[in-house]
């Protein structure tokens, strides 16, 4: 199957209300899951998922942060412009620590021209919204992935954008080891449904929402979530070992691949870190590896740091975006600041 199949397989397990708008190369992951509800196909609770196609990914997205409200859980798909179309209410969603999960096709935001090219132009433009971003490398990672955030954000409650490169991976028709309801039942935490269910809107519990504040209480508030996002990375940990214990395929937010001894180290996300494994492993002999992010936001210094070898001395960042103006393109800066910290 292909990266879109892979991650409607889990979307749909997983989730009780899916609000879609069809944009390329993300259109397949709603249609699976429309064509799954039509025919009674049920989640792992059970019910069958209300598939929902909205005017734009604007109304998608409303869509998905009232369904959330109301203690639905709920995903959309989405990719370039209609990711973009999609930031203030990622906000919100982030903002009032929603647990949900985005699936995006990476793909080029249209500039001098349109593209179809599978780059991160869009997932980078989202970054500031204040959501978790795990990047997944091929068809069977967008598979795991899809489920191991679905687990994470619960706990959480820190909302993920979970991206792969459109077509590159998208459309990747590659041998996925194909997770088991039974798996994916295992691995979602239904206390946490349960928590997640009770902070929902309900007129028998009455709470105070989307108030508007000055900048003093403001700002509070946004120093405020800080501890949810330093925990993120370790609950992402854990729910990685708990998916190894279930099928043997074992995750690390940063992981490293190549010679020991290293001395050169290239640094990459995506579809292009699975292209970079194999050119290390065909020079044998070179001190020379390559360090595959998978964990974007939060960005944990620490484990990014602990995941090269002692011996580097040269690293190479290959960005898949181009930000104009900038000193340097996101991930570089990033990888910068990590070892600032140090």
């Amino acid at each position: 199957m292909d990266g879109n199949t892979a991650v409607a397989h889990v979307a749909h397990a997983t989730n009780e209300v899916i609000a879609i708008y069809p944009i390329t190369p993300s259109s397949t992951m709603g249609e699976i899951c429309d064509a799954k509800s039509a025919k009674g196909e049920t989640n792992i609770w059970g019910n069958v998922p209300v598939v929902a196609e909205l005017q734009s990914e604007g109304g998608a997205s409303g869509t998905v942060h009232g369904a959330l409200s109301a203690g639905a859980l709920t995903t959309t798909f989405t990719a370039s412009q209609g990711l973009l179309l999609m930031i203030p209410n990622m906000f919100k969603i982030a903002g009032e620590l929603t647990p949900t999960v985005f699936h995006v096709s990476a793909r080029a935001i249209a500039t001098h021209a349109l593209s179809i090219f599978g780059d991160h132009s869009d997932v980078m433009a989202v970054r500031q919204t204040g959501w978790a971003m795990l990047a997944s490398a091929n068809a069977q990672e967008a598979m795991d992935f899809a489920l191991i955030s679905q687990a994470t954000t619960l706990e959480a409650q820190v909302p993920f954008l979970h991206f792969f490169d459109g077509f590159r991976t998208s459309h990747e028709l590659n041998m996925v080891d194909v997770l088991s309801k039974e798996t994916m039942k295992e691995m979602i935490d239904d206390n946490l449904v349960a928590k997640y269910r009770a902070n929902a809107m309900n007129p028998e519990n009455p709470t105070v929402r989307g108030t508007a504040q000055n900048p003093d209480v403001y700002f509070q508030g946004r120093e405020a979530v800080n501890k949810y996002y330093l925990e993120t990375p370790k609950i992402l940990k854990k729910y990685m070992d708990k998916f190894a214990k279930l099928t043997g395929r074992q995750y690390d937010l940063y992981e490293y691949v190549g010679a020991v001894d290293a001395e050169k180290v290239v640094v990459i996300m995506a579809s292009g870190a699975d292209v970079a494994q194999t050119a290390v492993e065909n020079m044998p002999g070179e001190k020379v590896g390559v360090l595959k992010v998978k964990l974007f936001r939060p960005f944990a210094a620490e484990d990014f740091i602990n995941a090269f070898p002692k011996t580097v001395k040269k690293i190479a960042v290959f960005d898949r975006t181009k930000e104009p103006g900038s000193i340097g393109e996101p991930l570089f800066q990033d990888v910068c600041a990590a070892f600032l910290t140090k």
